[in-house]
């Protein structure tokens, strides 16, 4: 996204550099992943549009779609092909945000010396391509959806929905970190539903089945869900550090421009310990009949990542207030921490899933 908090440490478009000094609108060449989509007159290569995309920010989400997957398909079973549609939807979900983010903000990113090099702003890929870009990713998301189930195919419009409402959001309220918080956790929940649809349909959202009410929305799903989008608001506040300053000047409504620093880092403490407990729950409740395993291995890993990410938003954040250098290592550091977090929790989660079950008699 172009201001998506979760896109952090962006340091520039590669293939802006490399067309430096040429004119877009003559240039026959492609880019080094070779020649994919055409920009005006130019074609964009697949390092390029992967770049423009941050295609690698799919580490923050992919786990918690592999939570969700991995909870329902305990719970109900799976076919063979399910897991890889969920995995195309995921990444058609995370290009459109992203790609959509870029477009609708890039004038905001023109403003800002951080985000001018972006490819838009920078004027290293067209409008026209973005758009065409979107349109890609909107039709992955679809056809895996189709593939899925027809539940799964009707509710796609939520995502997106929620996708185009983010950029204006910012300018609104520093409510936006909690939207995006949203849209992560659309990511677990979306999981779930790819899954529980195939052998529910729409009682898998309503809970109603045959006539009868039945709670099919494990309160996994809602503390999974819940937390994902605390975990990602207590990133994306602390993301929002490095553009305070341009932020106050462009009338951002973020929360570090309209709070500061201490009240930062005070919400991001909070947060992390609200997910801290909604992933406890996750692992508390007993409908797989594996809490002791959780209570071996979720409860320590939940913790220990959380304390982790505590050290780093506290520690961490103080020392990124000496320079810019301290800044942007403050923001590697939070960045490997959040994407541990994530895979931490999913690897805690298949060993008490998948391996320990024959372990129980």
């Amino acid at each position: 996204m172009g201001r998506h908090r979760a896109n952090s440490l962006e340091q520039g478009s590669a293939a802006g550099a490399a067309l430096a000094g040429r004119d877009p609108a003559r240039s026959r060449g492609c880019g080094e992943g070779g020649c994919v989509v055409v920009r005006g007159r130019l074609l964009m290569g697949v390092k390029e549009i992967l770049d423009f995309v941050k295609i690698e920010h799919m580490l923050f989400s992919l786990p918690f779609v592999l939570i969700g997957f991995v909870l329902a398909d305990k719970e109900f079973g799976s076919e063979q092909m399910d897991i890889v549609w969920i995995l195309v939807a995921a990444v058609g979900a995370r290009g459109l945000a992203l790609s959509l983010n870029r477009i609708i903000d890039r004038d905001i990113d023109a403003e800002n010396p951080r985000t001018a090099t972006r490819h838009l702003p920078s004027g290293t890929m067209s409008v026209q391509t973005a758009w065409i870009l979107s349109g890609g990713f909107l039709l992955m998301l679809l056809l895996a959806a189709w593939m899925l189930n027809v539940v799964a195919l009707q509710m796609a419009w939520l995502p997106v929905l929620v996708f185009v409402i983010y950029p204006y959001t910012k300018r609104i309220s520093w409510i936006c970190h909690f939207w995006v918080g949203l849209c992560l956790a659309l990511a677990p929940a979306g999981a779930w539903v790819a899954i529980s649809a195939d052998t529910h349909g729409w009682a898998a959202i309503t809970g109603m089945l045959d006539g009868k009410t039945e709670f099919l929305w494990f309160p996994e799903v809602f503390f999974i869900s819940f937390g994902v989008a605390l975990w990602i608001a207590a990133f994306d506040i602390n993301y929002a550090l490095m553009d305070q300053d341009e932020d106050r000047k462009q009338g951002i409504r973020s929360f570090p421009a309209s709070y500061g620093q201490e009240a930062t880092r005070k919400l991001s403490v909070a947060l992390t310990i609200g997910w801290l407990v909604c992933f406890l729950l996750t692992g508390m409740h007993d409908f797989t009949d594996r809490r002791l395993f959780r209570y071996t291995f979720w409860v320590p890993a939940v913790v220990l990542m959380a304390l982790i990410n505590i050290f780093v938003m506290t520690k961490g954040a103080q020392a990124a207030t000496e320079s810019d250098e301290a800044m942007g290592e403050f923001q590697k550091t939070l960045f490997r921490a959040s994407m541990f977090t994530g895979w931490a929790l999913l690897a805690s989660l298949m060993f008490v899933e998948y391996y320990t079950d024959g372990l129980e008699d």
